[in-house]
This record gives structure tokens, sequence and C-alpha cells, in this order.
């Protein structure tokens, strides 16, 4: 019992810090097309990361859905971005709500939803969706 504490200890206290874990950045450009709503559908289906409690790797299919304001997301950058989870211990879940809260502070979209949809291990399938809308400004 007490290994078992201590194993979800260390793997959790790693999560506490998945906010502050250091990503190259996101680049974007101008959107030329900034007056009008359109969406952007990213799919990077050879995603890979590390399981915090296991070490095994996770794969996924990341797809990001946005509405661009005035820039949009440059895709060899984002590629790179997504390489550097690769070694990463970290919850299905919280990178979902990773990749958001960065495409966000990237490009400030006034739209944009992540879905994960992670590879079946150990006969359970996980699909993570949050999404994020810019709040209207008043007048």
């Amino acid at each position: 019992m007490a290994r078992r504490r201590k194993d979800r200890a260390s793997y959790e206290g790693l999560q506490g810090t998945i906010r502050k874990l250091r990503t190259p950045d996101i680049e974007t450009w101008k959107n030329q097309y900034s007056d009008k709503e359109y969406v952007i559908t990213i799919e990077f289906p050879e995603f890979t990361c590390l399981c915090p409690k296991t070490g095994l790797p996770d794969f996924a299919n990341i797809v990001i859905r946005y509405v661009p304001g005035a820039r949009c997301l440059e895709l060899k950058s984002l590629k790179y971005y997504f390489f550097s989870f690769r070694q990463i211990g970290i919850f299905n879940e919280h990178v979902v709500n990773r990749v958001l809260d960065d495409v966000v502070k990237a490009c400030e979209p006034r739209w944009v939803e992540v879905l994960g949809e992670f590879n079946p291990r150990g006969g359970m399938k996980t699909i993570v969706r949050r999404e994020y809308r810019k709040e209207a400004r008043p007048e």
C-alpha cells in the first residue's frame, strides 16, 4: 500500500507541473481574411506521449478545429510543438487541455476545439474534447 501511495504521488506531482512545461513556440501568420468567419481543421494522427504511470507510449489523433481571428497557426511549428510531447509523461486529459491553452495563447482564435482520440490500451479508448470561445467585447 505504501508503494502505491508513493507511485501515485510521483506521477501526480509530475502532472502538477504540466502548465509550466516548456514547449516550442507555436508560430502564427497574419490572417488576410480576418473579417470572415471560416473554420480551419488540422489533424495530427501521429501524436505520441508517454503514460506517466507506466512509461508506455500513448498514440493519438489530435484534431484542432478553429475560427481564426487576426492570426493563423503555422503548421511546421505546430508539428515541432507536437513532437515535443514524445518523451513527456502526461495524462491524456492534460494533453488536450495544454494544447488548447497553447493554441489560444498563440493565435487568439474566435473559437477553437481540441479533440484527442487516444488509441485503445488495455481494451479502453479515451476521447477528450475541450473548446474555447472568445468572449464578445462590449461596445
